[in-house]
């Protein structure tokens, strides 16, 4: 039986992604010290999103990272990957203390991440705007040799400002890729400020299913909402792909970061990194605007 036909035993609960989304945000934020900086609001945005995925939805083998018949997952908005690699090293794909060098000459492990040099990572990013062209090529493929893989593609939406998304989102369409799922984190900020006034992207959903996808928009903070959304997906190779708009917070889970311009990149020092981590510890609270 091939890896791909085997589903998870057991779905993980909300509960347990909710912890796991509380992981990748400290984590993130202990890297960043390391580092001596990092994208902390890109990761809060999509940090539920990145659980729900691979701790109760993705077909993948930490003892065998490149088995052929594994999902794909592209992270188009690879600055994001700070958060992607306690993940990896949390379900066995490398081990844990590897990050612990973070950045530093000689470790594998970047702000961008490198597909030659880390297990677990399908697709080496850099400039954004080309994860869905990659996600497109590694679905053809699927079909092409006759595997039954699914390829999944988290999106920023300021990347949806780049004509190559829409391209590929055309031929996905055109090809009826019907395994090909995009997950767009709404986050609204992109370095140069809110999407909205940089350029605006929506009707995202009409946009996408002008070219022939099916979409659906959620919450992306909730964590039944997300699950719900990735088991009602059909997995027929011949198909509308499928496009999930998640509506989030850039920044979330930390107030002074939520909603805010001038944490795409930042550095924690101090009171601020030990008041930071005890507001993540306490858990998420209500508020932010998902519109």
């Amino acid at each position: 039986m091939s890896l791909s036909t085997v589903r998870p035993a057991t779905a993980a609960s909300p509960e347990l992604l909710a912890r796991k989304a509380m992981f990748i945000r400290l984590e993130t934020v202990r890297l960043s010290r390391i580092a001596g900086a990092g994208h902390y609001s890109a990761v809060f945005s999509a940090a539920e999103l990145l659980a729900a995925l691979y701790y109760s939805e993705l077909r993948v083998d930490p003892e065998n990272p490149r088995d052929p018949q594994r999902d794909r997952f592209v992270l188009s908005k690879g600055h994001a990957a700070i958060g992607l690699y306690p993940v990896l090293a949390d379900l066995g794909f490398f081990d844990p203390a590897l990050l612990d060098d973070y950045t530093r000459l000689g470790s594998a492990f970047g702000d961008h991440p490198d597909m030659k040099k880390i297990p677990g990572i399908d697709f080496s990013s850099g400039s954004l705007g080309h994860g869905l062209s990659i996600g497109f090529g590694m679905a053809m493929a699927g079909r092409m040799s006759g595997a039954d893989y699914r390829t999944w593609v988290v999106l920023g939406d300021g990347e949806l400002a780049e004509g190559q998304i829409w391209e590929a989102a055309m031929s996905a369409g055109h090809y009826r890729l019907g395994r090909l799922r995009a997950v767009v984190d709404v986050n609204q900020l992109g370095i140069d400020g809110f999407t909205k006034d940089v350029m605006t992207v929506e009707p995202i959903a009409q946009r996408f299913e002008s070219f022939g996808w099916a979409t659906q928009r959620i919450d992306g903070h909730d964590l039944p909402s997300i699950l719900a959304a990735f088991a009602g997906l059909p997995d027929a190779d011949d198909g509308r792909p499928q496009c999930i708009i998640a509506d989030t917070v850039k920044g979330r889970g930390v107030r002074r970061m939520e909603l805010s311009p001038d944490w795409h990149v930042g550095n924690l020092v101090g009171a601020d990194y030990d008041d930071v981590v005890a507001e993540l510890s306490a858990g998420l609270s209500g508020g932010g605007d998902l519109r």
